[in-house]
């Protein structure tokens, strides 16, 4: 890793911790610091830094600035019973342009996931999204995006990257890694019907906002994400002032952490980002606490990680075959650690998709699948590895 894309965390930020309890996160993490110098990443699970990027966030200047404001309000937190390795390793500053920043963020990324780090990447625009997608092209594996955002993000093919058309960019532009996107949390005011239509017919998934509040629905699109993305102005204005596109409505501050939570636990995610985050709108910083709040349940979940899928053999699972009437059988599998369900998925011929071949699923979907209502996740998949 190349320690010059990297600034020490504030100094203001790391004296104040002589005030803080000893017991408190900052004092029990690692932090770059112009004191300490640079942390050893030897056994450490999780690897926090910022982005001061924002010239691509559309409408939102200024969300890369001033994020020692989150770090405040995270290093004085009380961590849970946790066992995991964590690392502040400070900001990336804005390059001479952006593709400067965004070469910067990618090697950042990819030396973290190349040590089973996981990278959580806070402030910048959701433009970041696409740079992060784009460092799992040195893994050689398809990926599946989750981003909790009120828009998809589309934009026009014809547009530069900015952080409202990053998704055309990762379903367009080569090498494409990508097997799934899932937006939760869209609200369909902000998208037009063209756009909806669009991930229909790509066979992603999408959760509207009142669909997504129901929080147990919307779990498997976490436990089957590799990268996932919160845009701030999917959390309503009342919780999260601090974003120029803040709506009147979305996720209440404890839906949001929930997911949060959802996310760390999942075994596959391997990155997570927060975007879009602009201090200057923010009143008390109360949109910092909560983006610090939204890292400590991630951290939380990381640490209630049980390694099943992918990491499980089958032997490890209750297996449950259902019988349908016009097609072949669809087989589930329970986790006898977590008691969470999976769909098998059969793999035609593309080795490539072999890491999908148990897509995450609920109970209710088993239970459907008994009265021969075949889940629709199930035919998604097969039509992406057809």
């Amino acid at each position: 890793m190349n320690l010059d894309f990297l600034t020490p965390v504030k100094d203001s930020v790391v004296a104040q911790l002589v005030l803080q309890s000893s017991m408190c996160l900052g004092q029990n993490i690692q932090i770059h610091s112009s004191q300490n110098g640079f942390p050893e990443l030897e056994n450490v699970q999780i690897a926090i830094f910022g982005v001061q990027e924002d010239r691509n966030s559309q409408d939102n200047f200024g969300c890369g600035e001033h994020l020692h404001f989150i770090r405040e309000k995270l290093y004085q937190l009380f961590p849970g019973d946790w066992h995991t390795n964590i690392v502040d390793l400070g900001n990336v500053k804005k390059g001479n342009s952006v593709s400067d920043t965004y070469f910067a963020v990618k090697e950042i990324i990819t030396s973290l996931l190349k040590k089973n780090i996981i990278p959580v990447i806070i402030g910048g625009g959701q433009d970041i999204t696409y740079v992060n997608y784009r460092a799992y092209d040195a893994l050689e594996q398809t990926v599946n995006v989750t981003a909790v955002d009120s828009r998809f993000d589309l934009g026009n093919l014809e547009e530069d990257l900015t952080s409202q058309s990053y998704l055309s960019k990762i379903i367009m532009q080569e090498p494409n890694n990508l097997f799934n996107y899932c937006n939760v949390g869209y609200q369909t005011y902000f998208n037009s019907q063209e756009e909806i239509q669009l991930l229909d017919t790509l066979f992603f998934d999408g959760y509207r906002l009142g669909k997504s509040k129901e929080l147990e629905h919307i779990e498997p699109a976490f436990r089957d994400a590799d990268i996932v993305s919160i845009d701030i102005g999917a959390i309503r204005q009342s919780e999260a002032p601090a974003n120029n596109n803040a709506s009147p409505n979305g996720f209440y501050g404890e839906e949001i952490c929930a997911i949060s939570r959802y996310a760390g636990i999942s075994d596959k995610v391997s990155s997570f980002g927060i975007y879009e985050y602009n201090s200057k709108h923010d009143n008390n910083h109360q949109t910092a606490h909560l983006i610090a709040q939204i890292i400590w349940y991630f951290i939380e979940g990381v640490n209630f990680r049980v390694k099943d899928y992918p990491f499980s053999g089958k032997e490890n699972y209750q297996k449950f075959t259902v019988l349908l009437e016009d097609d072949e059988p669809l087989t589930f599998f329970k986790s006898n650690k977590s008691g969470r369900w999976w769909l098998e998925i059969n793999i035609l011929s593309n080795n490539k998709y072999k890491r999908h071949a148990l897509i995450p699923c609920t109970y209710k979907d088993y239970t459907e699948a008994t009265k021969q209502i075949i889940p629709e996740k199930w035919y998604k998949a097969m039509k992406k590895m057809m």
